[in-house]
């Protein structure tokens, strides 16, 4: 304890670099998007006394929970309540797929078939009652069990 109690008073830039990334280190493992305030909030600490600036232990501590408060206040306050849509999983390649168009590369048969999209081969469905031939230009318009897109003619 008595070494970090020396390096807080000869520079404390590092103690709270070393704290911010602590729980920003927190942050990546969780995920929770809650934790990126309190480091911030510490790197800015570590920055104003980088500077020079040196208000002490407890004015430091103080203005850490102050700066966390107002960010994360002010986020909840401006960020969309669902800044995902429909969609929570932003890691869902899949998803990104609905609006864009390919090509069926395969004569549909019975509404199904398949398309390439992005350079990728799909299994892909059709709207009951249609009919679409190898080579014509589709747009994606769902994805179907995360396997077979929902298609129809571009």
């Amino acid at each position: 304890m008595d070494l970090i109690t020396n390096l807080y008073t000869t520079d404390p830039f590092w103690v709270w670099l070393a704290i911010a990334a602590v729980i920003l280190g927190l942050e990546v493992a969780t995920g929770s998007g809650y934790l990126m305030w309190p480091a911030g909030a510490a790197a800015i600490i570590a920055v104003i006394n980088l500077t020079g600036i040196r208000m002490g232990l407890p004015a430091e501590l103080a203005l850490v929970a102050v700066l966390t408060l107002v960010a994360t206040l002010t986020t909840k306050r401006w960020m969309p309540k669902n800044i995902h849509g429909d969609n929570p999983d932003i890691n869902d390649p899949s998803i990104r797929l609905v609006g864009r168009r390919g090509v069926a590369t395969a004569n549909f048969v019975d509404g199904r078939g398949r398309v390439d999209v992005d350079g990728k081969d799909w299994a892909a469905e059709l709207d009951a009652g249609e009919i679409l031939a190898a080579g014509t230009r589709v747009e994606v318009i769902g994805i179907i069990d995360g396997a077979r897109l929902s298609v129809r003619a571009a």
